[in-house]
């Protein structure tokens, strides 16, 4: 007797169990709404509005004339590698070899890398909700188990040694920081890493590694400055710094981002993941990167665009907190504004109206994604809700991530719509039954 087998399925399971990052995913809906004629103030991506500095763009059309189009070092080319071994030996007080550097196509792939690395099947991996999605997203798919660190907003966000401790076992496989934070915009103090160095070293094996994702390094405010856990007595040896050109130099489209890691034998180990995976990036736009490195010009732009990014937060910040129903704290960081949305929610009663839904709907929803959607479909401002960022630990917080990467006009415009969509009840509820996907 022949049994007949099931028929090979298109996709192998893994494809179902990898997440994604939201803020790319509603470029669709956002021209949905745009096809129809009108104009979406868009403060959802987390993307520098300023133009690539000269001397940076010079230094690559300079290496373009001179032919360098090739392959090069899977591990990134030695200039640039020293380049940023320096510059973040300096920044963090650490003496890098340059052979423990790895550049990267932008700073997805190590994240990705570190998970495949560090973390077997069936460990935990411990990451900060709200976190930057990627930390969430990659867990299922390598089939380790996650344990996300709540931050609340009546502790500003912070992650200490309170929130941490409880989560750390002999299952750890690995733990993910960000600071300056996003979506939050938080910066560690010096005292609170030191907390959490002292922890992780009392509590984990000296072969756990921290990935501190410090990409916004260069973007905080009113003159608090960054400081990496690898300064920390004892942490250089545990953790991998990961940074590169899409945020401090305005850069997003030249994907150039690199990882220090605590050994060279660790190095080693990615070059060779990035043979498998890419082969190498553009080495015209590494030499870009060595000049945005180097040059003193590069500190000058910096400051322009930081100073412009406080400038925003405090008119967006204060905007908000005018808005009957929202709060907004002051970020320290990075260029987002988080505000608590709850009590809007429940003056128009979206709270109601969520639990309301079918739970299909609600499974891969949230009030402030129904907020979210009502102001992009109704009120033409595209913005993130708190899922979007973590959604293990979401429940029961009603966030918006607003980026200020827009002209002044513009966020000034978008805070009047968002005002006047918290006020629109009427209108909320007409958007409810409209039949608009209420997912994103």
């Amino acid at each position: 007797m022949v049994i007949a087998s099931s028929p090979k399925e298109l996709f192998a399971n893994r494809v179902n169990r990898i997440g994604t990052e939201a803020a790319f995913a509603l470029g669709g809906r956002i021209s949905e709404v745009e096809s129809g004629g009108d104009q979406v103030i868009r403060c959802n991506l987390g993307q520098p509005d300023f133009p690539l500095a000269h001397h940076i763009t010079a230094a690559v059309k300079k290496a373009l004339d001179m032919g360098l189009t090739t392959y090069c070092d899977p591990q990134g080319i030695p200039e640039l590698r020293s380049a940023v071994a320096k510059s973040m030996g300096e920044k963090h007080g650490l003496d890098i070899d340059p052979e423990r550097v790895v550049i990267y196509p932008g700073g997805r792939p190590p994240i990705g890398f570190a998970h495949m690395t560090y973390s077997e099947a069936g460990e935990e991996v411990i990451y900060p909700s709200p976190g930057y999605p990627l930390f969430e997203s990659f867990i299922p798919y390598f089939r380790c188990n996650p344990m996300p660190v709540v931050l609340e907003e009546s502790d500003d966000f912070a992650l200490k040694r309170d929130n941490l401790e409880p989560l750390l076992s002999d299952r750890t496989g690995l733990i993910f920081l960000n600071f300056p934070s996003n979506p939050t915009g938080g910066v560690a103090t010096r005292g609170q890493l030191n907390e959490l160095a002292e922890l992780i070293i009392e509590k984990t094996s000296p072969n756990l590694r921290v990935y501190s994702d410090e990409s916004y390094e260069a973007i905080t405010f009113d003159g608090d400055k960054h400081t990496s856990i690898a300064s920390m007595p004892g942490m250089e040896a545990r953790t991998i710094i990961a940074s590169g050109c899409s945020k401090t130099y305005a850069w997003t489209g030249g994907r150039v981002g690199w990882a220090v890691y605590p050994t060279v034998e660790e190095a080693l180990a990615h070059r060779q993941l990035a043979i498998n995976y890419f082969a190498s990036i553009p080495p015209y736009n590494q030499w870009g990167a060595i000049e945005a490195l180097e040059s003193p010009e590069s500190a000058n732009s910096i400051q322009i665009m930081v100073e412009a990014f406080q400038r925003r937060r405090d008119l967006v910040v204060t905007g908000l907190n005018e808005i009957s129903g929202i709060t907004c704290q002051n970020p320290k960081g990075a260029f987002y504004a988080f505000p608590n949305i709850e009590g809007a929610l429940q003056n128009m009663g979206g709270i109601k109206a969520f639990d309301e839904l079918p739970e299909d709907i609600r499974t891969d929803s949230s009030p402030a994604t129904l907020f979210q959607l009502f102001l992009l479909y109704k009120y033409k401002v595209a913005t993130m809700d708190r899922r979007s960022f973590g959604t293990l630990g979401s429940e029961g917080q009603h966030f918006l991530r607003i980026s200020t990467a827009n002209a002044d006009e513009e966020l000034a415009e978008a805070i009047s719509r968002i005002g006047a969509a918290s006020r629109d009840a009427d209108g909320f509820r007409a958007f409810l039954d409209s039949g608009v996907q209420l997912t994103l």
